[in-house]
């Protein structure tokens, strides 16, 4: 068996076991990391022979924590990534690599057809009528999107929202509100076989999912890095935050909003959200933009759009596609039955 885990930040941690009557055998740790001294290597590889091969993360980590010959310097990756590498080997979990990823750029749509049409992607893929596809998602109407578990009355002035024109709909993952203006804000949703994160953490797996846009942030002079659970942050303040799905039916949901060009001041109008929030967020008064993407690079939004797509393309191709006509009637079905429905926007009041 075979696993991989890239350290997000950090370096390839790579392993190659045997699994005979239920025990690990045959161990072998690899990868582009820095470990010194050098038999601290064999003391990992003998602390992991001999395992049961249902020995769970923290199991595998405490093993290989004994083992380490005194004054060990792990560089790049820690026990902890070895136990996630070998649970991924166990699991016959995939690489970014292992896929054909295509791309959707657009088109706009309406609040609630956004909704459902990441639940009806996500599902194509885990069915297999779609690849593994990266969606960037385009606004033409504004719309304050919920988390799943978000109380709407706490988390919206709904007079207000109505003032500004605002339709107010709930995602199915989880995490906070995000206010969406055409323009403001960079928007996109992977939908991946949940192999592709199996025997990581939830929050291995946030971190794991969002690293080529670090990549792509880093590459347009921004210091940009990954706060858990799920931010996307800098050292002038937060940029985005991630939500994650995962199906029952065999995929994975993962989307991210990043703040290009908000209007601060209009925000808090909308959503019930104090300064200590508004500052978490990027900006000490209401009355500034939220704009960490535009004042950091001084770029329009569709060239760092085009970064962010480049540089998926470059770590694991790229094949543009679309929506389909049936994709477009499943998502539009949900809608009348689910996400347009009171029932689902008021689940929580």
């Amino acid at each position: 068996m075979h696993g991989e885990f890239k350290v997000p930040g950090g370096k390839l941690v790579v392993v190659d076991l045997d699994v005979v009557d239920d025990t690990i055998t045959d161990f072998r740790l690899a990868g582009d990391f820095f470990l010194e001294p050098d038999e601290a290597l064999g003391a990992i590889d003998s602390a992991i022979n001999g395992l049961p091969a249902n020995s769970d993360a923290k199991t595998v980590t405490s093993a290989i924590q004994r083992a380490l010959p005194e004054g060990t310097v792990m560089l790049g990756f820690s026990a902890e990534s070895v136990a996630t590498a070998i649970r991924r080997a166990l699991q016959r979990a995939t690489s970014w690599k292992d896929y054909d990823w295509q791309i959707v750029t657009g088109p706009p749509l309406q609040p609630r057809v956004q909704m459902a049409m990441d639940q009806v992607l996500a599902e194509e893929v885990a069915s297999g009528r779609r690849k593994p596809t990266l969606r960037i998602w385009e606004w033409d109407k504004p719309a304050v999107v919920i988390g799943s578990f978000q109380s709407v009355r706490n988390e919206v002035d709904l007079e207000n929202a109505t003032k500004y024109g605002f339709e107010v709909v709930r995602r199915i993952s989880g995490g906070g509100a995000m206010f969406m203006e055409a323009g403001s804000v960079i928007t996109y949703s992977i939908y991946a076989p949940v192999e592709l994160v199996h025997g990581m953490s939830f929050a291995d797996s946030y971190a794991f999912l969002d690293e080529w846009v670090i990549i792509a942030l880093k590459s347009l002079g921004i210091d940009a890095s990954y706060q858990p659970l799920n931010d996307i942050t800098s050292p002038t303040g937060k940029i985005g935050g991630a939500a994650q799905k995962r199906l029952g039916a065999g995929s994975v949901l993962h989307h991210v909003t990043m703040s290009y060009d908000i209007d601060g001041e209009k925000m808090v109008q909308v959503l019930r959200i104090g300064r200590e929030k508004m500052s978490d967020k990027g900006t000490k008064s209401a009355a500034k933009r939220v704009d960490p993407l535009r004042s950091q690079t001084g770029m329009e939004r569709s060239e760092i759009l085009d970064r962010m797509v480049a540089t998926f393309r470059g770590l694991y191709g790229l094949t543009e596609s679309e929506i389909t006509s049936e994709e477009l009637a499943l998502a539009e079905a949900l809608v009348a039955e689910k996400f347009g429905t009171e029932e689902w926007l008021q689940r929580v009041p």
